[in-house]
């Protein structure tokens, strides 16, 4: 061991002393590199700020001779042809002298009147720069120099703005331009590829660069209201302005986005207040000028040194190894097993502790720890017992710990150990005694098994059992009850009430089922109908019962029935039983008997069909002595008023003009007693029949009340029963009055046909209509008296309306009906 450590530490000496010689060689070289980058770096970014100053001044006095030309000065005061030519040929002329981009003229609002690119797609003439500050400046009498992207070339320029002033020389009259394209000026000053070169606004968007790519970007990072700021000057255009991820790291250090690292030199540039050359190095450029060198000097000296040492060093180790081999087999055996037991000992999951002869605890197992919240070094040392609750502390010391002492084992000893938050832990403990060579007990190996939710789930079962014993007792005793409840329904009730299985058999019956068939429910369950009950009967109840279980919906109908000797009428429900799985296990049937109640409903019927008959007998009584009787009374005191006034008119006037009004008078009552007489029967329905009825009455409803009317009848009409005919004809008579006092309605409309048998009547309106969901609150409009007389003659009132939209009335009815006003027809059963 001693002669490797000699080997590796004389091995490590050379191979540092090589390794710290050779890097302090190195940094030498490398800060002697960045000197001399510092110093070329100074003498470039300061030839650079000449030669663009060099540049950019070139065109500064061109532009004040331009401005002083005697053409550019006609050609403000009196912008005629003649004097825009002369001025065009001085900007042509300039243009070509200097080598421009292009010379224009502006007047004093800022429009371009004369330009040198006239002729080009891009022309200037016509086009507004005042919002440009060489223009604003120069007008202000201050000659400006401005960089900035052509808003109509898209083309970066120098813009050189001079005042020119007129003949009185007080205020500028217009302003001279010259435009000099950025693109010569970087190639006079002579960017080379290698150096990065950057000439920035204030802002930091980059105007000249050797980097094409970064052109009208953002050198450095800037807030979004800086960048709105630079669009709405619209100096550099409309971006986007995008930060090319250049980000200062120190004094004279930059980092792209790229991470590469730079030295950073800055210049500010003179005249342009805000601008900046800033000037870029790559650094790992620099330090490989540094490396390559050195590379190649000391690379093959280095090399061989270290193959001779690492030679060496292999030839020593190789000797002392072959001793150390046989050693470290041994070590890592030894280490394997003492890992092997350590692991073992604390990743059972199980908790696992020694005590030694005196109880003191000896070493504990993690997982002992976890379960008792405890750490090692609060454990150690310390009385077993001291962790147990004091019924399992008087236990260990008086029976457990002197017996396991004596034998050396002791096997699910209960104990209760007590966490370090106070939580109780209930355990079955076990344990065995390790020896020394004289036989004495020296410490035991013992493990303790976590039973506490054990025991807690025992107990919690035992409890669950005990209240499921007193649920269950209290279950019965509420099945019972219910049980009662339910058999006293089944037996006193006036109904008929059975339950069916799936398969449409009886499962159970009540008292009112076996009385009216005269069976027993021990003959009934588990049969069908066909079984037990009349053919008849059996075939109607297996139908109906058959439809709700095929559906599973309820349903509600009445059956007329021949039991025994007596017809009776039921009111029946019927409705499926499911499971949980809401699967239609069977049904439930509900039979009420309403023949008494029938029997009422026909003889209230036929109570309410001798009323309105002898309401229409009266009605056509009074009509006939209101017609004939009142009316031939009229017509015969119209006769005598007639005579009196003739005989009057040549002797008395006044007198005639009085018998004259007490005619028109006794005509107007005469015409007022057969409407009245006409509306109470018009004797149209007795004669001509139910067409010419409504016809009449139509047309007497549009001429009363200004609403029109329009009636429409299938062609031709078969006779109609005269109760019906009423019955209709009331109905059309009650909706239109209805109409009139209600509706608000322009227009009303009746249709009347017969198809298939069945007389049809139809009365709307567009009138304001009403909210038919809530039919009863308009009950006094004549409603109830309809569907009353509709019900008499064995039909229906269906009516449908909504608020704005109209009401609609439809009346159907068999056609043929008997003498007793019913309709021919089967029983609803």
């Amino acid at each position: 061991m001693k002669l490797r450590f000699i080997l590796v530490t004389l091995s490590l000496l050379a191979f540092f002393s090589v390794s710290i010689g050779g890097y302090l060689y190195y940094t030498s070289l490398r800060n002697a590199a960045f000197v001399e980058a510092d110093r070329n770096a100074s003498a470039r970014i300061n030839a650079i700020h000449r030669n663009v100053l060099t540049f950019l001044s070139e065109s500064v006095k061109p532009a004040k001779v331009l401005s002083g030309m005697a053409p550019l000065v006609r050609a403000l005061e009196e912008p005629d042809a003649a004097h825009l030519d002369e001025a065009n040929a001085i900007l042509d002329y300039f243009t070509s002298a200097i080598d421009a981009s292009v010379c224009y003229l502006m007047d004093r609002s800022g429009r371009t009147i004369a330009s040198s690119n006239r002729n080009a797609p891009d022309s200037f003439v016509g086009l507004n720069f005042s919002f440009r500050p060489y223009f604003q400046k120069a007008m202000d009498g201050t000659p400006f120099t401005y960089l900035a992207l052509g808003t109509t070339s898209d083309l970066r320029g120098a813009y050189y703005g001079h005042p020119i002033y007129g003949h009185q020389g007080i205020t500028p009259i217009g302003v001279s331009v010259i435009k000099v394209a950025i693109d010569s000026i970087e190639q006079k000053i002579g960017l080379s590829e290698e150096d990065i070169v950057l000439i920035t606004d204030p802002q930091g968007v980059i105007f000249i660069t050797n980097q094409r790519p970064w052109l009208l970007q953002l050198a450095w990072k800037q807030p979004e209201q800086t960048i709105e700021t630079i669009r709405r000057h619209r100096q550099f255009g409309d971006g986007p302005f995008r930060w090319i991820g250049l980000r200062r790291i120190g004094d004279h250090i930059v980092m792209d986005g790229a991470d590469i690292q730079y030295l950073s030199y800055r210049k500010p540039l003179d005249g342009f207040d805000g601008w900046d050359i800033v000037y870029l190095r790559n650094r790992k450029a620099i330090v490989q000028t540094v490396v390559e060198p050195l590379i190649r000097m000391s690379g093959p000296i280095i090399l061989i040194v270290s193959l001779l040492v690492a030679v060496s060093v292999f030839v020593l180790y190789q000797e002392a190894s072959k001793e150390l081999v046989r050693r470290k087999q041994v070590e890592k055996a030894l280490e394997e097993s003492t890992a092997r037991y350590r692991n073992l000992y604390h990743q059972t999951p199980a908790m696992l502790h020694s005590i030694d002869s005196a109880g003191r605890m000896l070493s504990v197992s993690d997982y002992w720890l976890e379960a008792m919240e405890y750490r090692r070094e609060d454990v150690i040392g310390k009385p077993l017992t001291g962790f147990l609750t004091p019924a399992s502390r008087h236990y260990a010391e008086q029976i457990v710990i002197p017996q396991f002492f004596r034998s050396g084992f002791c096997k699910d000893i209960p104990y209760t150990f007590v966490t370090a938050s106070g939580r109780n832990i209930e355990v079955l403990l076990s344990a065995i005694a390790e020896r020394n060579d004289r036989g004495e007990i020296i410490r035991s190996l013992t493990v303790s098994i976590d039973v506490t939710e054990r025991n807690r789930a025992v107990k919690a079962l035992q409890e669950a059992q005990e209240e499921l014993k007193s649920h269950s007792r209290k279950l019965e005793i509420e099945v019972a009850r219910r049980t009662r409840e339910i058999s006293g329904i089944l037996k006193y009730s006036s109904n008929i009430i059975y339950l069916k299985d799936r398969g449409n058999r009886y499962r159970l019956v009540n008292a009112r089922f076996e009385s009216i068939f005269g069976l027993s429910s021990k003959t009934i369950v588990g049969k069908v109908d066909a079984d037990v009950l009349p053919e008849a009967i059996a075939a109607r109840f297996s139908r109906m019962d058959q439809i709700v279980l095929d559906s599973a919906e309820p349903s509600q109908h009445e059956e007329t029935f021949q039991v025994f000797e007596n017809t009776m009428t039921f009111l029946i429900v019927t409705f499926p039983l499911f499971d949980d799985q809401a699967t239609v296990t069977g049904l439930c049937s509900i039979l009420t008997d309403v023949t008494e109640a029938k029997k009422m409903q026909d003889q209230y019927r036929r109570l309410s069909a001798g009323i309105l008959e002898s309401q229409e007998r009266e009605r056509a009584a009074i009509a006939r002595e209101l017609h004939d009787e009142l009316g031939q009374v009229l017509t015969a005191l119209r006769m005598d008023a007639v005579w009196l006034r003739n005989r009057l008119k040549n002797v008395d006037t006044d007198a005639s003009l009085r018998a004259e009004s007490m005619c028109a008078s006794i005509e107007a009552n005469i015409q007022e007693i057969r409407s009245i007489a006409l509306r109470l029967r018009p004797r149209v329905l007795d004669d001509l029949g139910l067409v010419d009825a409504l016809e009449w009455f139509t047309t007497d409803f549009e001429r009363r009340t200004g609403i029109a009317c329009i009636f429409q009848h299938d062609e031709p009409l078969q006779a109609i029963d005269n109760a019906l005919s009423t019955a209709a004809y009331r109905i059309v008579q009650e909706a239109l009055t209805n109409v009139a006092r209600h509706a608000r309605a322009t227009f009303a409309e009746v249709n009347l046909g017969l198809h298939g048998g069945v007389l049809h009547l139809c009365v709307s309106d567009n009138g304001v209509g009403f909210d038919a969901g809530h039919l009863h609150d308009h009950i006094g409009l004549g409603i109830a008296g309809m569907m009353e007389r509709a019900s008499l003659v064995g039909g229906a009132i269906e009516i449908t309306s909504s608020e704005s939209e109209g009401s609609r009335i439809a009346f159907t009815a068999p056609l043929f009906v008997d003498e007793t006003h019913q309709p021919h027809r089967k029983d609803i059963g």
